[in-house]
């Protein structure tokens, strides 16, 4: 199977999925190769950026990099809303010269046009548990904490144009209770929720321990999700997902697959 990688490589989290699979590829767990990464950074705009794409180089995948910031600045757009099928559009002819399989969204952080996701197959990693808040991880996590949520996860889902609500094909839970998670809600019982995000930011306990047991489940679904693919046992078909040959019906678990991972 031939993969494509767009991510916007913010940080350690983007490295950990390319390198896991990267991993998985190279050891013959997952029958792929992955042909280019597409980055929406450039050299020189951030630092994890800058680590992320020294880590494709580093391991010899092409890499296309396309400012999106930059793209913006140049268009004078004031929503990049107003030119996203633009951008897209040049994506689209920057990779022509690609013909992956499968294009695996991982921490990409801009919405695809209608011409991206019909030009391309597209799966997208969503850090949430089906039915779950949409947008960026910090955003998921905020809302978990503050809508009182007993459950976290992660998703692999068909990206659409219904953004982080597209055809579920497999996903992870866990539960936000037990051991690892009482101090952290007993610490926010002490403070109103609006003064969370501002007086303790990412450094909140409860924040930091939901990223992390999300975090621990991405790299192992994804994998998990590529290689069911490579393998056939999922295919995807004209936006429809099916499962050993049938029509997928509800969603597939990796519970116990993921659970093995982590022990």
């Amino acid at each position: 199977m031939k993969l494509g990688w767009m991510s916007t490589g913010r940080g350690e989290g983007s490295k950990k999925l390319l390198l896991t699979t990267l991993e998985n590829i190279k050891t013959g767990y997952i029958d792929a190769q992955i042909e280019f990464v597409f980055c929406n950074r450039v050299f020189g705009e951030q630092q994890g950026s800058d680590q992320f794409l020294s880590v494709v180089e580093s391991n010899s995948i092409p890499v296309v990099a396309y400012s999106s910031r930059e793209f913006a600045k140049h268009k004078r757009a004031k929503s990049f809303n107003d030119i996203r099928v633009d951008y897209d559009r040049d994506v689209i002819e920057m990779l022509a010269d690609f013909k992956p399989d499968l294009i695996v969204l991982a921490g990409y952080m801009l919405f695809t046009s209608l011409e991206m996701v019909t030009k391309f197959k597209m799966v997208n990693l969503h850090p949430a548990p089906p039915k779950g808040p949409v947008g960026s991880w910090q955003k998921v996590i905020w809302d978990l904490i503050e809508s009182n949520s007993s459950v976290g996860g992660a998703q692999i889902q068909l990206a659409t144009m219904d953004w982080d609500r597209g055809p579920i094909i497999s996903y992870v839970t866990y539960p936000l209770n037990g051991p690892k998670f009482e101090k952290g809600w007993e610490q926010i019982n002490e403070y109103t929720l609006p003064n969370l995000r501002k007086n303790h930011g990412e450094d909140l306990l409860l924040f930091k321990t939901i990223r992390e047991e999300t975090s621990k489940r991405e790299p192992p679904l994804l994998v998990e999700t590529l290689r069911s693919i490579a393998n056939t046992d999922v295919t995807i078909f004209e936006g429809d997902i099916f499962h050993n040959g049938q029509m997928l019906q509800g969603v597939i678990s990796l519970a116990d697959r993921i659970s093995r991972w982590l022990t």
